[in-house]
């Protein structure tokens, strides 16, 4: 049996998505609808959490709770976001030296000099996803990470999980929001690992893509 909040928040979802509840509608206070569902206001609060969550709505402080308008969907495939003409890309880069995880990641000695390409994905104002790609920098600068042509081999994690306050900050997203984080590593043919990436995709907006390619064997029976 659905719990309460489950119950309350299909209700929501279904004037939402039906358009009894339009993008940009201002739900009505939150001690209102605990009143109207006859549940207290903190049921009331995890109900609106998964629908902020689906990003159907967004909270303002001081002002309530929101119908989002819609979201651009992200789909990330075969090691990279799909292009979109209605996205923009900002690139910055740092200097910096591998410290931490980038240590074993990149099979690199501490304080090696590596560069750092932040990239920083928008759609109008709204930023859509964040990725820091790491290069030792003795590959050279002139080689961007993303269109490295020398990989061999690429091995990706991907895990969901609350962002951080920082990532939470760069993305205008809720704490509370779950992000796709994935860590992909690459290698040339030497088996020297030559960048090692982070994406952060919020989880109400992305989704990824994996296709497996099977190789099929004919099998002749002797005559």
């Amino acid at each position: 049996m659905p719990s309460l909040r489950h119950t309350i928040a299909a209700d929501l979802r279904t004037q939402i998505t039906t358009g009894r509840l339009k993008a940009g509608a201002r739900l009505p206070s939150e001690p209102r609808l605990a009143a109207d569902y006859k549940v207290s206001t903190p049921t009331l609060r995890n109900a609106l959490a998964l629908l902020q969550a689906e990003g159907l709505i967004e909270k303002i402080h001081g002002k309530g709770n929101f119908v989002r308008r819609p979201l651009r969907r992200l789909t990330y495939a075969e090691g990279r976001l799909a292009p979109d003409a209605d996205l923009h890309v900002t690139i910055r880069t740092t200097k910096l030296r591998a410290r931490g995880d980038l240590v074993p990641l990149l099979k690199v000695p501490s304080r090696t000099p590596l560069t750092e390409f932040l990239y920083l994905t928008h759609q109008g104002e709204r930023p859509h996803s964040l990725a820091r790609i790491y290069v030792p920098r003795d590959l050279g600068l002139a080689e961007l990470a993303c269109f490295r042509p020398d990989r061999a081999e690429t091995r990706e994690v991907v895990t969901a999980r609350l962002p951080t306050p920082e990532e939470a900050s760069t993305l205008k997203i809720s704490t509370s929001i779950a992000v796709l984080a994935i860590t992909r590593v690459s290698a040339d043919i030497t088996g020297r690992v030559i960048e090692v990436a982070r994406l952060l995709l919020p989880g109400d907006r992305a989704e990824a893509l994996f296709t497996t390619h099977h190789t099929i064997e004919e099998r002749r029976t002797e005559g």
